[in-house]
């Protein structure tokens, strides 16, 4: 068989070379109000618009309701809710029919548990240890410090504190169907078997009063209390036995519903005995039944307010309702991933985007079996589906395949897909949403194509952020709130926050690991768990990055993250001995005591495992989810990835980002707008305007404060409600999110409803005066009332005048920021991908605002139109680019770059894909104003310029950025392409001649930006 699969094998080679991989994405979210079909009716826009690749949202089975994807119930299945398979594959097809393919958001860190449709967690619940699937989930079993957790899984769940839900009555024993059930409101909990031994003995001598001795039915009664009685404990984990235990307890639940559909009498004595069980309010006693029961179950339920101290499995993040699964351990990873590997394999996904690959184990191992296990899927659906294989078994060519894929040197071969400097390509296109740092990179041995693209955002972010302002933005805020705080502070106390109140217990189980090894040396076993658990605790806190990735081996950068938090932590710290962080240190950098076994260094590696995936969620909710909601001074640089400490960038920074990227990651997602970023590309746009505005906001932050005090409230204890801070950052929202006009009343009050939710949101994640876990109802009150108020145009309308009139301006410049930032997208290097929507301008704030469905009918009927004027035009566009510069604010403008600068990177395959990245200078008045570079191929070229910090060019509306009056006598340097060579705009479509100049040809910015604010300029033979 071995010529078999050498010949698959090459096989997949000769695709891997051959395939296309995306050219541009569109990000769609599929769910029950947007399905497979409505996905399908898209297609020929989205192919019209320019997109190679529909990039879906995921579309497992998620719990019922889902409006995301991301809680998924079961993996071997389509989401019913999105629509059938049937729906499923016209799509599919429609898109093929118009040569598109299709990327799938993968999500193995984690499936949805509350509810009752997760066939593998009410498994796990109802057979503890000894159920096949405990392993599935990351369930630390036997780390709790509480013996009577241990062989558990703590569930909180419950509204009020557990004695008071189970004795008002909340808790409820029910039958049916043979099977016993814990309710809890919409909740349902199963019953272990063996627990039905407390329920069926309970009263047993009351039966045997009822029938004789000899009746069959009390006879199948007793027999199945005995059965019961003897099945294995949950602690059993023998496979054999475990198995053996499945048959016998659906045999038992089989008998016990035919005895009770055939014996009126066993019916009515066990409806008696649920009835005992569920108590009488106000008689403490008569719950001590159900209180027993359930604590012969494998789960506690727990007040859903001890869960940040005792939970003891790990979730994503801190969400109760979302369970990490242990992906690390091949029958994880086989289970969840059959079917999307079977549609890898058939063609119609076409590649993956990895979602929060920081909460797996090992993220490179995970990665090297995902493009081993694609292999051989592919090398089976091959084999299968070729006729010259028939006869043969699959069986007996698979352990071949898998041995070769595995000796294998991956990746292979490439053609199109290699990257540019790389001599290989990985067979399946996978990108990671794998959130860096300031100076992070990406990990070199990840078989990945890049990043989804939150790097790119907040580098080209920058560009458009006038950093010369810095100083004066930070004393502008620093004087508002009254508080100096550096934000790399913030972050600290925020990071600190979390492991106090979010994921304490995560850092519990985590003491108690690092405790456990520390008793095994006597060098240290001095060390106390409360001194190890605050060493932990500030290193933590300070580490620097979302987290480490060592596995058997320690990385330099990897070393110095470790370093560096160590570092960090004592010096915040000089009270407490050195030598326990330290200690610390070592562990986590591999320095096994010499004393230490091969068991002892395995259970080093595991600890240094679980910390690498404590730090990453610690990360996320410290900085995204409550510093980010702090730390105000601008709000367009509180962005995913961001560093709000980083006010702006130099262009030559960005040139080397890009350049860094095109050599090593070209087919990285290039993104503006995802689905989780915390304002969308065109507020970030708009608040960058205000960054070259500070003396004009400082003065509007004066009046509109003097306007709006009358509508502060005074809280209790908590001061004024918005305070400053609050009222800084909303002040900022408005600006960015404000609706363009003329808008409707009833937009008007969306929007305002939109803002009141924001805000409470805002409020609640920034976690000063009030949070989730404990609200504040009266400044809740106070701040929503003081957004309705000053909002309300017959209460502040002298605000809301003086208002409109800076909104107007910032979003005038900010319109133009987005433009650029739209074309450096398409043409930089790396995909375009586009959210949902966001082809028109699109103001929606963090979700679920962003989740709001898009009106495609009037995208199409744009596009449509413009595709008219275009043909109808020729060659002869100037007056429709300055129309549609003249009406910006209707949209046309930036479908209509994103639509030409698409179908340009569509007609010029590979320039922008694999092609050279040269960064343009510019020389004289407006130098600083402009951004641009050339991409090259060959003997074709592409010339990308757009405006930036207008600011300084332009006054505000109406005034464009257009001709000589503005650019002047500015020059656009082309030092490699010859005088003489003729550009076309593909905006314009005018032709411009490079002129002769010293060393260089030139063009001048006046003529590249006559007619439209932003250039893209391709060679003409």
């Amino acid at each position: 068989m071995t010529a078999v699969v050498k010949e698959l094998l090459a096989t997949i080679g000769r695709e891997t070379a051959e395939r296309r991989l995306p050219e541009a994405t569109y990000r769609l979210q599929l769910h029950a109000g947007f399905t497979f079909r409505d996905a399908a009716g898209l297609v020929p826009y989205l192919r019209e618009l320019g997109i190679s690749h529909c990039y879906a949202s995921p579309y497992l089975k998620a719990r019922p309701g889902s409006t995301h994807g991301y809680d998924i119930i079961d993996h071997r299945v389509l989401n019913p809710e999105i629509g059938s398979e049937e729906d499923y594959n016209a799509w599919i097809e429609a898109m093929h029919a118009h040569g598109m393919g299709q990327i799938l958001d993968m999500v193995p860190n984690h499936m949805g548990v509350v509810g009752n449709e997760n066939a593998w967690w009410n498994d796990v619940l109802e057979n503890g240890p000894s159920s096949p699937y405990a392993g599935y989930f990351d369930i630390s079993w036997y780390a709790s410090p509480r013996p009577q957790l241990h062989g558990r899984v703590l569930l909180p769940v419950l509204g009020d504190p557990y004695g008071k839900a189970l004795e008002s009555g909340q808790l409820r024993l029910e039958y049916a169907a043979g099977a016993f059930t814990i309710c809890y409101f919409e909740h349902r909990f199963p019953v272990a078997p063996r627990s039905y031994g407390l329920i069926l003995g309970r009263r047993l001598e009351e039966l045997e009063r009822r029938l004789p001795a000899d009746d069959p039915a009390l006879i199948e009664y007793q027999s199945i209390l005995t059965a019961v009685k003897h099945l294995p404990r949950r602690t059993e984990t023998d496979p054999d036995r475990v198995a053996e235990r499945q048959r016998e307890k659906e045999v038992i639940k089989r008998r016990l519903a035919a005895l009770t559909q055939d014996s009126a009498v066993v019916r009515e004595f066990l409806e008696e005995t649920v009835a005992l069980f569920n108590g009488k309010p106000g008689d403490p006693r008569s719950f001590d039944p159900l209180d027993e029961l359930l604590d012969d179950q494998a789960y506690r339920l727990a007040f859903w307010r001890v869960a940040a101290d005792e939970i003891n499995y790990r979730r994503f993040f801190d969400i109760n309702e979302l369970a990490a699964l242990s992906m690390e351990r091949p029958e994880v990873f086989a289970a969840t991933h059959e079917l999307v590997l079977r549609l890898l394999a058939e063609g119609k996904v076409n590649g993956l985007r990895i979602d929060h690959p920081d909460g797996l184990y090992d993220p490179r191992q995970y990665l090297q079996r995902l493009q081993e296990a694609y292999m051989l899927a592919r090398a089976r659906h091959l084999f299968e589906s070729r006729p010259e294989y028939r006869g043969l078994d699959w069986k007996e060519v698979e352990e071949d395949c898998k041995l070769q894929i595995a000796n294998c040197k991956l990746p292979i071969v490439g053609g199109q897909g290699a990257a540019r400097g790389r001599e290989c390509a990985w067979p399946l296109y996978v990108v990671v949403e794998k959130i860096l740092g300031t100076g992070e990179p990406l990990p070199d041995d990840w078989p990945t194509y890049g990043t989804s693209g939150y790097d790119f955002l907040n580098m080209v972010n920058g560009l458009f952020v006038d950093a010369a302002n810095a100083p004066a933005f930070s004393r502008i805020y620093r004087d508002w709130i009254q508080d100096t705080t550096p934000f790399a502070e913030v972050v600290y106390q925020k990071k600190s926050l979390i492991l106090r109140v979010a994921l304490s217990s995560e850092l519990h189980m985590l003491a108690h690991q690092l405790d456990r090894l520390a008793q095994k040396d006597r060098w240290s076993r001095d060390f106390t768990l409360t001194s190890l658990r605050h060493a932990l605790r500030e290193i933590i806190a300070c580490f620097p990055v979302y987290r480490s990735y060592i596995d058997d081996a320690v990385h330099d950068s990897d070393r110095r993250y470790v370093e560096r938090a160590v570092a960090r932590a004592k010096a915040k710290n000089p009270a407490i001995s050195a030598s326990v962080f330290n200690y610390v240190r070592d562990m986590l950098l591999l320095k096994y005591p010499t004393s230490a076994s091969e068991e002892d260094r395995a259970e080093q590696r595991r600890f240094v495992g679980k910390f690498q995936q404590v730090t990453a969620p610690v990360m996320a909710k410290g900085l995204e989810d409550t510093a980010f909601y702090v730390y105000n001074r601008l709000l367009s640089l509180n962005e995913v990835g961001g560093d709000p400490a980083r006010f702006g960038l130099a262009p030559a920074v960005l040139h080397r980002y890009f350049q860094e990227r095109q050599a090593r990651w070209p087919w990285a997602f290039s993104a503006l707008s995802t689905h989780d970023t915390k304002r969308s590309e065109d507020v970030r746009a708009r608040l960058n305007a205000l960054s070259e505005l500070p003396e004009e906001w400082k003065e509007c932050l004066d009046r509109w404060a003097r306007l709006n005090g009358p509508h502060r409230s005074q809280v209790e204890e908590e001061g004024p409600a918005p305070d400053p801070n609050e009222e800084y950052f909303l002040y900022q929202t408005l600006l960015g999110a404000w609706p363009l006009e003329p808008y409707s009343a009833e937009e008007y009050a969306q929007f305002v409803e939109r803002i009141q939710t924001y805000v409470m949101k805002a409020l609640h994640e920034a976690k000063v005066h009030t949070s989730w876990i404990n609200p504040n109802p009266a400044y809740d009150e106070a701040v929503q009332r003081f957004v309705a108020r000053i909002l309300d145009p017959e209460v502040s309308g002298p605000f809301l005048d003086d208002f409109r009139t800076f909104q107007r301006k910032i979003s005038h410049f900010g319109l133009f920021n987005s433009l650029a930032q739209t074309l450096l997208k398409i043409t930089a290097p790396g995909v375009p991908d586009t959210y949902q929507g966001t082809e028109l301008w699109d103001f929606s704030l963090v979700d679920p605002d962003n989740r709001r469905p898009v009106d495609y009918e009037c995208r199409q009927q744009m596009l449509g139109e413009l595709k008219e004027r275009v043909a109808a035009a020729g060659e002869r566009l100037p007056p429709l680019a300055r129309e549609l510069t003249a009406a910006k604010e209707d949209g046309r403008i930036k479908l209509y770059v994103t639509w030409r600068a698409l179908q340009c990177r569509n007609a010029y395959p590979g320039l922008f894909a694999v092609g050279d990245y040269l960064p343009l200078e510019a020389v004289g008045a407006c130098s600083d104003q402009v951004f641009a570079f050339a991409r090259r191929q060959g003997a074709t070229w592409a010339v990308v310029a757009v405006p930036r910090l207008l600011t300084r060019l332009l006054s505000g509306p109406p005034e464009l950025p257009l001709g000589r009056e503005v650019w002047q006598d500015t020059l656009l340097l082309l030092p490699e392409i010859e005088p003489g060579r003729q550009l076309s705009n593909v905006f314009t479509g005018e032709r411009l001649t490079a002129a002769e100049r010293p060393g260089s040809s030139c063009l001048l910015l006046a003529d590249v930006f006559a007619n439209f604010p932003v250039a893209l300029l391709l060679t003409q033979e």
